[in-house]
């Protein structure tokens, strides 16, 4: 019996108009201070220790040596255990910054979501917990950004990869004692 997924899947086929080849987009771990943190600490560190304390396993580090998220298989709890196991300072929790989001912009592809052309599918609004994604009416899904964590969980869910993230550099850490 074939899964529901593989139902969807088979009516976006002529809709996927999305290139798998394009490299993936560089979306960090949520709790990190600055860019040029992830830049010059992370591949100085040898234990990895945030990558094992992932239970979703989404982290992992990149080429480059610096710690990434895919949301490919699951999403972010925001469990903090990846900042609780950064040894090198580059996630923290007690920065006055810190929020549970992940600098990224997530969006619907319209022309891929099956949604957005007639059949009923509600796959990416059953996993959030936000209530982030929004029907105006029955087939056209939206994304609320002020809503939007980035927790991911709604792209490994979407039968047809129609969940677009998109990394926002991470700005570095106000200083208390400087006026805005």
């Amino acid at each position: 019996m074939a899964s529901r997924r593989d139902f969807f899947k088979s009516f976006a086929k002529p809709l996927n108009q999305i290139p798998k080849d394009v490299s993936p987009l560089v979306v960090r771990p949520p709790y990190g201070l600055s860019e040029s943190l992830f830049q010059s600490e992370c591949p100085t560190c040898e234990s990895k220790a945030c990558v094992a304390s992932c239970e979703e396993k989404i982290l992992f580090i990149g080429v480059d040596g610096t710690a990434q998220l895919s949301f490919a298989s699951s999403g972010c709890t925001f469990c903090d255990d990846c900042a609780k196991a950064c040894e090198q300072g580059v996630l923290s929790l007690g920065e006055s910054h810190y929020t549970e989001k992940i600098a990224a912009i997530f969006q619907i592809n319209t022309q891929a979501c099956v949604a957005h052309n007639q059949v009923i599918c509600f796959s990416c609004k059953e996993p959030c917990i936000d209530d982030a994604i929004l029907f105006n009416g029955m087939f056209n899904p939206v994304i609320d950004r002020d809503l939007c964590t980035g927790c991911g969980f709604c792209i490994s869910v979407c039968p047809v990869d129609a969940i677009e993230c998109s990394p926002l550099e991470i700005k570095e850490p106000i200083d208390k004692g400087v006026a805005q």
